[in-house]
């Protein structure tokens, strides 16, 4: 294995740049990465070579901009090892891809039917099913976890039975960095012939992802999650499953026929494709994905498990300080609360010093109050991170705590 964290470092811009005249310390890539040199120049690229719109100019710039527009979508099936290209929809990011299938399933649904998911998840894997159930009569039933984040599998199977039609959970936890047993989980479901989506925000950008041997019936994700662009991501469905499932927007591209009294649906995936896409974002994610896999995986996994074993063991040491997440098998998130300290004060003190994190309740609401708190401070660390980082963060938490206590 080999990982030269200072040469992907150089890759990325933004990370050379001060914040109050100390170094950048960005350490909220929960909510969003950085994006290296050559997504950046992707973007330009297409802006200032072949802006047009795509599959429906009669001209040169549209076929380019389609070509580089399809190409993406090739690279994301080899990324995530999808079945067939027609099975990656292009979507605004992780809730619109959520929001598809659930609007779909509402369609569905009927009292008596019953949706699964679990108590770690963010509002766009909750309010997205809850509303579902509440138009439709299905009930939605919420698998508990334990106090140290991780899912209680044994109450999991059990909240499954023969009126479940939908079981959803996250792939890696937002609030929590709990990473979750997909295909168990899957197994479980599909022992009572459910769909299975996984909500793939926080999973997508830690490599590995092949959502064939997961065997999941959908896989969500966000491309700026990933090193790409904002306002892009990503609905992978089993061809099976999406090429009927009932549409949600309607509009221009997806459509086969249509009259001033009826319209058909075109074939996947522009069936579920209205309207003009983010062409640009696609492209954008296309090369964070090309860039991301001629990496060593392994060894950036094995990078990121240096930073979260040196961040828990730190952790240890400071007194006063509360870990919220410990699950045996968790990613790189470092969720906390301090003594006598509020997340927010702790989030200003860090900014001060150039280090950047989260606070507040990481849109996971009902799981804040699951556990007591209403909101944590949170480090999330990726790829470029450096384990002299790692100890920067501690030194600011020390700081804060002395101007606090």
């Amino acid at each position: 294995m080999s990982f030269d964290v200072a040469a992907i470092r150089a890759e990325f811009p933004i990370l050379s740049q001060t914040v109050d005249g100390k170094p950048l310390v960005y350490l909220d890539n929960g909510a969003t990465t950085q994006k290296p040199q050559v997504v950046i120049d992707s973007l330009v690229d297409f802006y200032t070579q072949c802006n047009a719109n795509v599959h429906r100019g009669a001209h040169q710039l549209s076929d380019e901009a389609t070509r580089r527009y399809e190409k993406a979508r090739d690279q994301v099936a080899r990324f995530i090892n999808a079945a067939n290209r027609n099975e990656v929809i292009w979507t605004s990011g992780t809730t619109e891809g959520i929001n598809l299938v659930a609007k779909g399933l509402a369609q569905q649904l009927e009292a008596g039917d019953e949706v699964v998911v679990t108590e770690m998840e963010h509002h766009a894997n909750l309010v997205t099913w809850q509303q579902a159930c509440l138009q439709s009569g299905a009930t939605l039933r919420v698998a508990p976890i334990f106090d140290n984040g991780e899912l209680d599998l044994e109450t999991f199977k059990a909240s499954l039975g023969p009126n479940t039609r939908m079981v959803a959970f996250p792939h890696v936890s937002n609030a929590l960095g709990t990473v979750n047993p997909v295909k168990e989980l899957t197994a479980m479901a599909k022992a009572y012939g459910a769909l299975v989506l996984v909500d793939g925000a926080q999973g997508i950008a830690h490599g590995d992802v092949d959502v064939q041997a997961l065997g999941c019936d959908f896989y969500a994700f966000s491309g700026h999650k990933v090193f790409g662009p904002t306002g892009i991501g990503v609905l992978w469905g089993k061809q099976s499953v999406l090429e009927n499932w009932p549409v949600w927007l309607t509009g221009g591209e997806m459509i086969a026929d249509v009259t001033y009294q009826s319209a058909t649906w075109g074939a996947l995936p522009n069936r579920l494709e209205a309207g003009t896409p983010n062409i640009a974002g696609a492209i954008g994610l296309g090369t964070a994905l090309e860039w991301f896999s001629q990496l060593d995986i392994a060894a950036v996994q094995a990078h990121e498990k240096a930073l979260i074993d040196s961040a828990m063991a730190q952790a240890a040491d400071i007194q006063g300080m509360r870990l919220i997440g410990t699950a045996p098998n968790k990613i790189g998130i470092l969720s906390f609360v301090m003594d006598n300290a509020h997340p927010a004060d702790i989030g200003f003190i860090l900014d001060r010093q150039g280090i950047a994190i989260r606070t507040g309740d990481n849109c996971a609401q009902p799981l804040m109050h699951r556990l007591g708190i209403n909101g944590t401070a949170r480090a999330s660390f990726s790829l470029y991170n450096t384990l002299e980082e790692v100890s920067a963060f501690f030194a600011g938490l020390r700081k804060a705590q002395t101007m606090l206590g």
